[in-house]
């Protein structure tokens, strides 16, 4: 199998000079590296060739890597149904720069293009219709950035008094925004009622926490 794909590989390799930048074979799948402004033509080759012929596109999904210069990855998943064959593709970008959309070949891409663009930040140029699709249209920042708070910027409720649904600041204490990743023992220092009976094991330096069993 992998022999297969390495010839895969190389053949489309060889066709889309200047499109594929690189190329790896895990779990017995293809992932190619694709050049930013490169993908349309790519994923127009993959679909019409007929070595090839990934007619069907399963999915387009991001990734966040915020250490990189270029953090998000735009991932598109096809299927061959004629060659019993997948394929994955990557494409780099970051906050400003677009990646082309390719609604023009798969019109299945333009919901995902947005989900992509709603989580992630990720603009797609060309898309028809590039708006949020899983978040209302006033919510503040993209969730599944790696940077994103997982409480959020904003909460939501209804508001018996106004009779409508109004966003407000999240409004949490400090102590449940972030956290020492102490244990609930470490963390603990008032004594539970019926500790006091327990003995107390001699030179133990806990702030007051009991130790041992009551005799």
């Amino acid at each position: 199998m992998d022999e297969k794909l390495k010839e895969l590989a190389e053949y489309i390799t060889a066709a889309l000079p200047g499109g594929v930048t690189g190329s790896d074979i895990r779990y017995s799948e293809l992932c190619l590296a694709i050049e930013r402004n490169e993908i349309v033509r790519v994923l127009a080759f993959l679909r019409d060739d007929p070595k090839c012929r990934f007619t069907m596109l399963a999915d387009v999904c991001g990734a966040d890597y915020p250490d990189r210069a270029e953090r998000f990855d735009v991932v598109y998943n096809l299927l061959s149904i004629a060659h019993n064959q997948r394929i994955r593709l990557k494409v780099r970008t970051d906050e400003q720069q677009p990646v082309p959309s390719c609604v023009g070949l798969f019109s299945s891409a333009g919901w995902w293009e947005r989900e992509a663009f709603d989580l992630y930040g990720i603009y797609f140029s060309d898309n028809p219709d590039l708006r949020r699709i899983l978040t209302d249209y006033g919510f503040d920042g993209h969730p599944l950035r790696k940077d994103f708070p997982l409480t959020g910027y904003v909460e939501l409720r209804y508001d018996e008094d106004q009779k409508r649904v109004v966003y407000e600041p999240v409004k949490l204490k400090q102590e449940f925004r972030y956290f020492d990743f102490l244990s609930p023992w470490e963390g603990m220092e008032k004594i539970l009622p019926g500790d006091e009976k327990a003995t107390a094991v001699p030179g133990d330096a806990a702030s007051g926490a009991p130790q041992g069993t009551g005799g």
